[in-house]
């Protein structure tokens, strides 16, 4: 298959599409919970897929197989992020119950397990495949040493620190937020934070001074905004594999894209009538799949901002989605 779409959400249910149509060409049971996150293996042979608590790892291109072909037990809570490693041989994952694993998908059991000191909300992997960036309920980021199992930085975004964006209105300062969603650019030269506030921390991770470590070091953010307006749950942020884009999804039933260059909006993509939870990119940037409440997911071409196929078989919310689309 050229083109691997698969959304999921409150009804127990993952389901493919075949993308061009909209049709809905197979669907899967999670037993036993909601699914709150998924992946696709970069070879497009797997599909991860993150509930409470488990972990379970789908074969998608043998539709003979409705079962999962291995489950990852250790969690205690939600799993609500995760992701492969570039060869597709290690899974990493983030939980409700305060730690960051990693697995090796050759056994049932993680081989390591961090200790974020909070629940987590989001987990993303350095391009260098060596450190594990999470965001947590506490309001911090940290960032992980794969080999040694260390923290190499603690931070805590300060909304009072930094250069405001003239992409959006000025930032209150408050106490701790929740981090909802952290990403770094495939560049390696973009690192985000995204609280639920909806306010959008940057970092340059290349800088000297971020790689000294130290938290009022680490703190000098590029920039910071508000990505959407005062009262909106963000539920997402995700940069493009391009690294020119990051897009935000909210409970205002919008997501939004803003260029990385300026930070500036560049784009609000307005058809959902419920919240939006995630989005993904298509491999050249150029489409974005969105997953919403209102129980469908769109495929929006961002050269027109408009909506060109909608997925609708769900019977409760989406929300999440995982598209490969790449050549190799």
């Amino acid at each position: 298959m050229s083109v691997i779409l698969a959304t999921a959400g409150q009804d127990d249910k993952i389901r493919f599409w075949e993308a061009p149509s909209g049709n809905c060409s197979r669907v899967l049971r999670y037993a036993d919970s909601q699914v709150n996150c998924l992946e696709i293996t970069t070879d497009k042979q797997y599909l991860a897929a993150g509930g409470n608590p488990h972990i379970r790892l789908f074969e998608i291109n043998n539709p003979s197989n409705q079962n999962p072909i291995l489950c990852l037990e250790g969690h205690a809570g939600n799993v609500t992020s995760l992701g492969f490693q570039r060869n597709g041989r290690y899974l990493y994952s983030g939980s409700e119950d305060g730690t960051v694993k990693l697995w090796d998908l050759r056994s049932p059991t993680y081989s390591r397990s961090f200790d974020s000191k909070g629940a987590v909300n989001s987990v993303a992997l350095h391009p260098n495949q060596a450190e594990i960036i999470s965001g947590d309920q506490n309001g911090s980021l940290k960032i992980f040493d794969l080999g040694s199992a260390k923290i190499i930085s603690d931070i805590i975004p300060d909304p009072s620190d930094g250069t405001s964006s003239s992409s959006s209105s000025s930032t209150s300062s408050h106490g701790r937020v929740a981090i909802q969603s952290v990403d770094v650019s495939g560049d390696s030269r973009i690192l985000i934070a995204a609280n639920n506030h909806a306010e959008v921390f940057v970092w340059n991770p290349n800088e000297a001074s971020f790689k000294q470590g130290g938290s009022d070091i680490c703190n000098k953010t590029v920039t910071k905004f508000r990505a959407h307006s005062v009262g909106a749950y963000l539920t997402r942020a995700k940069l493009s594999p391009d690294c020119r884009s990051l897009v935000t999804t909210s409970s205002d039933k919008t997501a939004r894209l803003f260029d990385t260059t300026s930070w500036q909006l560049s784009q609000t993509l307005v058809k959902h009538h419920k919240w939006v939870w995630d989005a993904v990119f298509s491999t050249d940037s150029s489409y974005l799949v969105t997953a919403s409440s209102d129980r469908s997911s769109l495929l929006w071409n961002l050269r027109t901002g408009n909506p060109v196929r909608q997925y609708t078989d769900h019977d409760y919310a989406v929300t999440c989605v995982a598209l490969n689309d790449s050549s190799t």
